[in-house]
């Protein structure tokens, strides 16, 4: 396995040399999400990159706090090597300065073959993961099938669970009106097509149970509050995996963004963090990847080693990414304070 990860990288004649002992100062800190997300990463990336490489991974935690990053920048302290960062966060870093410029050179890496890997000037795309809809199996043994479905009170009665956020909502308003996937933005972009998204949902209003944190939507189809929710792809394959509940995952329209690797200007160690990304970011460490969390890779040619029974249940399998919704991020940037507004006003309602 190791050395199938080596033939990927781009620094494989430096790992192949003699070993050498591994010194004090041989460190990198990487900074992830916590939870199941970074246990995955330990096993996938840490704790191999480690032992080819002889450079131990000191692991911290963020929440976002973007502060933090800029604070270690601009007083010449970072001790973050390498970060684990959302695209709206390396977006308004990068364009502050405060994170280094990818040289896929360096790294030894063909950056078309990174899903979304044209845009962004200082991240390496590090894996997928979307909001689909998950439905309770015993309840609704035969569907939802579209997204049109979870609009449907008639043919699907029940409550429905969802984020209270206009992020998503709207989206999947729009696309169970007849919009398609690929026009939902420019649709949104509208004032005619936001009312057409609000309309939309007035529909199912009356039915919605609004959650707020990650681990809600599960716990509301286990308790049977309701009989379908948008949830976290992760969340509910860890219910479903790791607590044996019966729920399925309605793909249509998922949403799906990706995490990106970045690296704060100015750390101490830029060659070893380049050493650590492009190790993560080679096919077969993406594959390994998918063994503990069904997170897709970015890597287009990680999916050709994905083991067979793990590509359905991933945000990237093809069937799944034939109708989906890459979040836009630059459109949110723009319009998002004016639509929370209103999707808070229409909530008081």
């Amino acid at each position: 396995m190791i050395a199938s990860i080596l033939a990927m990288t781009g620094f494989a004649a430096v790992v192949l040399a003699p070993a050498k002992p591994a010194f004090a100062g041989d460190q990198l800190t990487v900074t992830s999400w916590g939870g199941a997300l970074q246990k995955s990463m330990r096993g996938a990336y840490f704790e191999p990159f480690s032992k080819v490489t002889g450079i131990k991974v000191t692991e911290d935690e963020w929440n976002g706090e973007i502060a933090k990053i800029r604070a270690m920048v601009e007083s010449k302290t970072v001790s973050w090597d390498v970060v684990d960062g959302d695209r709206r966060s390396a977006i308004q870093l990068c364009n502050e300065g405060i994170l280094e410029k990818i040289d896929w050179t360096r790294l030894g890496l063909d950056r078309s073959k990174f899903i979304g890997g044209d845009k962004y000037d200082c991240g390496v795309p590090s894996f997928i993961s979307a909001t689909v809809v998950a439905y309770d199996k015993d309840k609704l043994p035969n569907g939802p099938k579209t997204m049109a479905d979870l609009f449907d009170l008639k043919k699907f009665p029940g409550k429905r669970g969802l984020w209270k956020n206009p992020y998503q909502n709207l989206e999947w308003a729009l696309v169970a009106d007849g919009v398609a996937t690929k026009d939902v933005y420019a649709v949104l972009s509208t004032p005619e097509g936001v009312d057409r998204a609000f309309k939309k949902l007035d529909t199912i209003k009356k039915d919605v149970v609004w959650w707020e944190a990650g681990a809600q939507p599960p716990q509301l189809l286990a308790d049977g509050q309701v009989v379908m929710t948008s949830a976290w792809n992760g969340r509910v394959y860890d219910a479903i995996k790791n607590s044996g509940k019966h729920f399925g995952i309605m793909w249509d329209a998922e949403m799906w963004g990706a995490d990106l690797w970045v690296i704060p200007r100015g750390g101490p160690r830029l060659d070893d963090a380049y050493k650590f990304i492009a190790f993560a970011s080679s096919a077969q460490a993406q594959a390994d990847l998918t063994h503990y969390i069904s997170y897709g890779p970015t890597n287009k040619d990680a999916l050709a080693l994905v083991d067979a029974p793990i590509l359905p249940d991933l945000p990237t399998a093809p069937e799944h990414m034939a109708n989906s919704i890459e979040t836009n991020h630059a459109f949110w940037a723009e319009r998002g304070d004016e639509l929370r507004q209103r999707f808070t006003a229409w909530l008081a309602k």
